[in-house]
């Protein structure tokens, strides 16, 4: 196993203690492991440390993006660095022939990008070995938030969930045995079943005016917007809501802090509380992903 990846060049840019772990696996695998965004010092013995994406990833046959992706402008996020890491067509176009460029979610420009130079576009966050396993240090993360923004306990709370994908899933259930009173708001009534089954209460959108005013926290996973100023001047003041969808999240935040509701938007919840854990889960998956798109390349080639 050790050598598995050997001769293969792979570029990682930017990210935290995930992709540092991410390294060190790839690394013990036997590839070639160039990084930008992180000190010489940190990153594991035997990959290359240097200064900027367009030197990491000239002839590159992987590139690996953080989970969180990239700004509009290409910024990459990089914790261990104050030097701005950007995704550059300059540095896209230095890769290797059909190199595979692994990303949590894509920007449109990488999408288009993908189509113009042909290379392999994956987006990783929405499988279910990742998302799945990533909800439970996003669950813990949420309710440690409203442990330490309440004065209350989570044991006979007032809590609602809106959405109930695999985050909300692992959430709600987390809430309910903590014996928080949990109501589930989703449009799917697949989805409202399983809630139901779970022993949650549930609702459908309309009902979430009315819901709002009793509730002691308010977890939304839904990325669009579903807490508008239309809804939140009717919530109980004292609500916390903690909003876990992706940037810029599903709550209308300047109407709350205009009604005097305290609101937090929390995305990337693992990387925060859970890095370790985190970057097991990437460490597991990604190289697995590496090898089949190269086994997949040469079958291809083969077969051609």
């Amino acid at each position: 196993m050790s050598s598995v990846l050997s001769g293969t060049k792979i570029a990682v840019l930017g990210g935290d203690e995930r992709e540092l772990i991410l390294i060190s696996e790839l690394v013990k695998m036997g590839a070639t492991v160039v990084v930008a965004g992180f000190p010489k010092a940190k990153v594991a013995h035997g990959a290359f440390a240097v200064s900027s994406a367009e030197e990491a990833c000239k002839e590159a046959e992987v590139l690996i993006l953080p989970l969180p992706g990239t700004s509009q402008e290409g910024i990459i996020r990089a914790v261990y660095t104050e030097e701005e890491i950007r995704l550059s067509e300059k540095a896209i176009t230095s890769l290797a022939p059909n190199a595979v460029v692994i990303i949590g979610s894509a920007r449109q420009y990488l999408k288009d990008w993908a189509q113009k130079y042909a290379f392999e576009l994956l987006e990783i966050v929405e499988m279910d070995e990742i998302a799945i396993l990533n909800s439970i240090p996003t669950a813990e993360g949420a309710i440690q938030i409203a442990m330490e923004e309440t004065a209350i306990t989570i044991h006979g709370s007032k809590s609602c969930v809106i959405g109930f994908g695999r985050v909300a899933v692992t959430l709600a259930r987390l809430l309910k045995a903590m014996g928080s009173d949990v109501t589930v708001v989703a449009r799917n009534q697949g989805q409202l079943a399983r809630a139901h089954e779970m022993g949650c209460k549930k609702a459908d959108f309309p009902e979430l005016l009315e819901i709002i005013k009793h509730n002691n926290i308010v977890f939304n996973t839904v990325p669009s917007m579903v807490l508008g100023r239309n809804i939140l001047r009717y919530a109980n003041p004292d609500t916390l809501i903690i909003d876990l969808a992706t940037q810029p999240g599903g709550t209308d935040f300047e109407a709350a802090n205009e009604f005097g509701l305290k609101a937090i938007l929390a995305p990337g919840l693992p990387g925060k509380v859970a890095p370790v854990y985190a970057g097991r889960i990437l460490a597991d998956v990604i190289p697995r992903l590496i090898i089949n798109e190269m086994t997949r390349m040469k079958k291809n080639i083969l077969f051609a």
